[in-house]
């Protein structure tokens, strides 16, 4: 298996712009399951960019933990051929990721129940009916809607899951070239917790969930991963159910790289959503 390549070009950190909420008294909202041109003429909330220093993170890779910082590297070739292709994504990469979370975070079961895919460009976000980066500070899951999402999924076995340990353990990789442009941020979770934390809804056409989305801390520690290529995929936590001292769930956000070369190609990757049983 490949190792994770280490970019020696890259800082050991950078100045980049992160968008925060504005606590506004408003309840702030999210849309999925729609274009993303729909979702963005629909979302609620105010944001407001805060620049922050965004630590290159492979300089410490072999040292992360995803009961500690909440989130790792980890090296990881895939047969897959194309991630556009929504059969081949459920029947080869869900297999794969179910294989990685269960190995990389030690999991006795491992049910893959989402994916997304994103591009950073318009045109491609149109045709194939993909999502955007998304540029706003979050996590994906809270302590109503991680639960929530084990009674969604796997109804009747759900309460029983439920008095043991879980997480939502998510994995993010590039699908075609290099991560130059709009890479993933994403925070130390020993830096975030609860404070300027606010749920904010996550409506579907069908359902509505529930995420953490953050007002500015400049005590938050963030992290990137430089240049990720195909086969590297970081896996973070967006949900814990055990309150211990582990961490619970990562903040993170696409930021503009200040160094990206202007001719850089548009970011397209993908994130899957596991819910794990230890």
């Amino acid at each position: 298996m490949a190792r994770p390549q280490t970019v020696t070009a890259s800082p050991e950190s950078i100045e980049g712009v992160l968008n925060y909420l504005v606590k506004t008294g408003e309840t702030p909202a999210s849309y999925g399951g729609m274009s993303q041109a729909e979702a963005d003429r629909k979302r609620r909330g105010k944001y407001e960019g805060h620049t922050m220093t965004i630590r290159n993170a492979r300089l410490m890779a072999d040292t992360l933990s995803l009961e500690r910082e909440g989130f790792v590297l980890v090296p990881h070739d895939t047969r897959m051929k194309d991630f556009y292709d929504e059969a081949e994504v459920r029947t080869v990469y869900y297999k794969e990721t179910e294989e990685l979370v269960r190995k990389t975070a030690g999991a006795k079961r491992v049910v893959v129940f989402d994916h997304t895919l994103r591009s950073g460009d318009e045109a491609t976000r149109e045709a194939r009916q993909v999502g955007g980066p998304v540029r706003s500070a979050h996590n994906d899951y809270t302590d109503w809607s991680g639960p929530q999402r084990v009674r969604d999924i796997l109804p009747d076995e759900a309460e029983e899951l439920l008095k043991g340990r879980f997480a939502v353990v998510q994995t993010w990789r590039p699908i075609n070239r290099p991560v130059i442009r709009d890479p993933l941020a994403i925070a130390d979770a020993r830096s975030t917790g609860m404070e300027g934390a606010i749920p904010t809804a996550r409506i579907y056409p069908d359902r509505r969930g529930e995420t953490l989305h953050y007002t500015f801390n400049p005590d938050h520690r963030w992290y990137y991963f430089p240049h990720m290529e195909r086969n590297e995929a970081v896996v973070f936590k967006t949900f814990e159910s055990e309150r211990d001292g582990r961490a619970r769930w990562t903040l993170h956000c696409a930021f503009d790289d200040p160094d990206t070369p202007p001719d850089a190609p548009a970011r397209e990757s993908i994130e899957m959503r596991t819910l794990a049983f230890f």
